[in-house]
């Protein structure tokens, strides 16, 4: 039996976790949990507060801290960060951003990371380009959540087509998510966003992303010895 601990950047992505991947991976004894990474502490209210990827080295103390917490050797430890926008005290960024194939920037981040946390039980993730990369692999489940958008939702899935959704680039007017906003500019990712990620089923969302397939598979096999 494995436990894992996920440190997600938001809301959305921990949500997520304990909607999708939790039910999925307790089916190869790999039972999960997730939380938001820390952002700040208000000592004084005794209140911390979590949620947004703002710097790499806040990200750092706070998976470093639960490694601490819990050193227990069936436990593995995993990020489920989005590149878009991703900090740029990040290690290796500047390196990463030459690149123009985005897996050859994911492999140099998640790799930079990975050395610098220096723990065999992390497995780090981040997620190309971002959350909404995953409904995009099928917006037709969109009309789930969003009855009276037939329009915009055939928009979406006219642009997406049938070329990879993690691939679809990372501009301020063009990532993922500006491209969903655009045609309903009520979606919400944090509710809307992984009940649609639900209906897209783990299945396609696998087979269309292949780095988030990827990222699965590694999940499913942690009762593997660390390397």
């Amino acid at each position: 039996m494995i436990r894992l601990h996920i440190i997600a950047e938001g809301q959305t992505e921990r949500n997520f976790v304990n909607t999708v991947l939790r039910p999925h991976l307790a089916e190869f004894t790999v039972f999960v949990d997730a939380r938001c990474v820390l952002t700040s502490k208000d000592r004084r209210k005794a209140k911390v507060y979590r949620g947004g990827l703002l710097s790499y080295e806040k990200a750092k103390k706070d998976i470093q801290a639960w490694l601490k917490e819990d050193y227990h050797g069936e436990c593995r430890f995993s990020t489920m960060f989005d590149l878009y926008a991703l900090p740029d005290d990040f290690p290796e960024c500047a390196e990463a951003s030459t690149q123009k194939d985005p897996y050859e920037r994911i492999r140099i981040l998640e790799k930079a990371m990975a050395d610098d946390i220096k723990d065999s039980r992390f497995v780090p993730y981040i997620q190309l380009h971002e959350f909404e990369a995953l409904i995009l692999s099928d917006p037709q489940q969109l009309e789930w959540e969003y009855l009276e958008h037939d329009t915009p939702i055939q928009n979406l899935i006219k642009m997406a087509g049938t070329q990879n959704p993690e691939l679809i680039n990372d501009g301020q007017e063009t990532a993922p998510s500006k491209r969903i906003l655009k045609e309903i500019p009520e979606y919400d990712k944090a509710t809307s966003g992984v009940a649609v990620a639900r209906h897209i089923g783990l299945e396609k969302l696998r087979e269309r992303c292949r780095h988030f397939g990827e990222w699965v598979s590694r999940l499913e096999n942690l009762d593997r010895p660390p390397s």
